[in-house]
């Protein structure tokens, strides 16, 4: 049950990759860099998945897993929940748009890029798809909880097979 329920986990993180690309390749959807490391942390969930499904650990392995899965899900939440509210902040209180993610990484340090990502930008603002009345970020919260949840679920239950 474990190993099908993290392979679940990585079939989920591979479709959300998968129309991010298509998003970005066929609707022209340019990310933003909170998008990117929003890609980042369910990739990095996907890889996990992936992990703890082809090691298939016994309890004390599957736990670190578990938390391990937790953890990228928490932080990928925390990247959608800011970029959430600059969303919905007004207008003016907008910060104004930064250079671009590779640009920075090309010049500056990556803890100051992170730094500098992470307090957002006019970019980061701009909606320009919603479904149902949510933001792509507000997908992304959403998936990454559920993600979370799975992969707590399916490390931290006993049922191994």
């Amino acid at each position: 049950m474990r190993r099908g329920l993290n392979l679940l986990g990585l079939a989920a993180c591979v479709a959300l990759l998968g129309y991010a690309w298509y998003a970005q390749a066929v609707l022209l959807l340019d990310p933003c860099p909170l998008c990117i490391f929003q890609r980042i942390g369910v990739a990095a969930a996907g890889v996990l998945f992936l992990l703890a499904a082809l090691h298939n650990p016994g309890r004390w392995g599957a736990r670190l897993y578990g938390a391990l899965l937790v953890t990228a899900a928490l932080a990928t939440i925390a990247v959608a929940a800011r970029h959430l509210w600059i969303q919905h902040l007004p207008e003016g209180a907008v910060p104004a748009c930064g250079a671009t993610l590779s640009y920075m990484l090309e010049v500056f340090p990556v803890a100051d890029v992170v730094r500098k990502v992470l307090t957002g930008s006019g970019e980061c603002a701009r909606i320009t798809w919603s479904l149902f009345g949510l933001s792509m970020p507000g997908w992304v919260l959403l998936a990454a909880t559920g993600l979370g949840v799975l992969g707590g679920y399916a490390n931290f239950s006993s049922r191994r097979a």
